[in-house]
């Protein structure tokens, strides 16, 4: 089945190629794109800066694609995949327990897949992240905060298989007058609805990690 990709940046990317980029993204090398072109153009887009929004199809159809935003997998393994590329600030004994518990229970074996969805660790999420793993945020908190909507979800296409089935089928400017002021008011409203706890059964890292909760615990879901 044919899927349709868009992908934000200063430059229109006709032929994405395999094994460019940058190895300290959010899931590594990788081509980042979103099934929402009205977001990729936000992602294109600064405070004065312009972009440009390359829109593509891909046959999906025999990938081997991990949904870290479905329900087989929670945020921990979405952290779990992130340690292995992002730098955190583990300045606090909470921080370093909390990496290593995530490590060793919720890591993510993506190195045979072909494609990744997942959650982008933008400045906005990954606030929520260190506030997580400081235990300055509850779980409840931090899941819902990455679900809230569908603006910071993006496809990444990682084998030279997925590649080799992407088509380009054009582009479309994306104006910074247009499109940065509507991602800022999104994340400005962001920050403003996350509380540290929601409510008497939520619970805090320190709780997963004194009760070693595993991946198939309900109350991760």
């Amino acid at each position: 089945m044919d899927k349709k990709i868009h992908h934000g940046g200063n430059k229109i990317v006709r032929t994405p190629a395999f094994g460019t980029g940058r190895p300290y993204n959010d899931f590594g090398l990788g081509f980042y794109c979103t099934e929402y072109p009205q977001y990729a153009a936000e992602w294109a887009t600064g405070s004065g800066r312009n972009g440009f929004v390359s829109s593509y199809s891909i046959d999906n159809d025999g990938l081997r694609v991990i949904n870290l935003c479905s329900s087989q997998y929670t945020p921990l393994h979405w952290l779990g995949l992130l340690f292995s590329y992002r730098e955190f600030d583990l300045s606090s004994d909470t921080a370093y327990r909390a990496r290593d518990y995530i490590n060793k229970y919720y890591s993510v074996d993506h190195q045979a897949c072909d494609c990744i969805i997942g959650y982008r660790a933008d400045n906005r999420c990954f606030m929520f992240a260190q506030d997580f793993l400081d235990a300055k945020l509850s779980y409840m908190s931090f899941r819902n905060a990455l679900s809230a909507d569908d603006s910071n979800r993006q496809f990444v296409l990682k084998s030279n298989r997925a590649f080799d089935r992407v088509i380009f089928t054009g582009y479309e400017p994306a104006l910074s007058e247009v499109y940065f002021p509507v991602r800022r008011s999104r994340e400005i409203r962001a920050m403003k609805s996350i509380t540290p706890s929601a409510g008497s059964n939520d619970f805090f890292i320190t709780d997963l990690i004194r009760e070693e909760v595993r991946p198939y615990d309900n109350r991760l879901r």
